[in-house]
């Protein structure tokens, strides 16, 4: 072979690797087949939420103590049948600063303890005194039908409607 001829052949198959790579190349991208590539999604964790629980009351002051442990006392007595000592110890809880529904428990069992002790005009008054801080204050259905305080319960509520 001479010079000339090397030249021209070496020219030539100079380019032969990248025919060769583009070859290989157009092969393989047109002999696979694509297929759609499956975003995986991720698990849906459904997160319950926490459950919120109430702060704590606040702390009873003493004189709330002491005014259910009057109102404890004056139920014993009451359920004992000795309404003057109920009476009494109701009458105590009556003058500390007791919320309002201590105030109506303790306004009914008096009302219900002169009742029982023949003072129906004293009974009245103690439920004219618990409609007035609660004009929706009511009895239970057993203690409307109670035939020495209903009736008192009944004139009281009447009294207390306005006309």
């Amino acid at each position: 072979m001479n010079e000339a001829s090397f030249g021209k052949t070496m020219k030539r198959t100079k380019y032969i690797p990248y025919f060769f790579c583009a070859f290989v190349s157009a092969a393989l991208i047109t002999g696979c087949e694509t297929t759609p590539v499956k975003q995986q999604q991720e698990p849906v964790v459904k997160v319950e939420p926490s459950p919120v629980t109430p702060p704590p009351p606040p702390p009873k002051s003493a004189e709330q103590i002491n005014a259910e442990a009057a109102l404890k006392d004056g139920l014993e007595l009451y359920m004992k049948g000795d309404f003057n000592g109920a009476l009494k110890r109701f009458n105590t809880v009556g003058e500390m600063g007791v919320d309002k529904a201590t105030q109506l428990e303790v306004l009914k069992y008096k009302a219900f303890s002169y009742c029982v002790t023949q003072r129906q005009t004293l009974c009245k008054h103690q439920f004219e005194k618990a409609l007035s801080l609660d004009p929706g204050f009511e009895l239970t259905t057993g203690e409307k039908g109670h035939p020495l305080w209903g009736p008192v319960f009944a004139r009281a509520k009447k009294a207390a409607t306005p006309k």
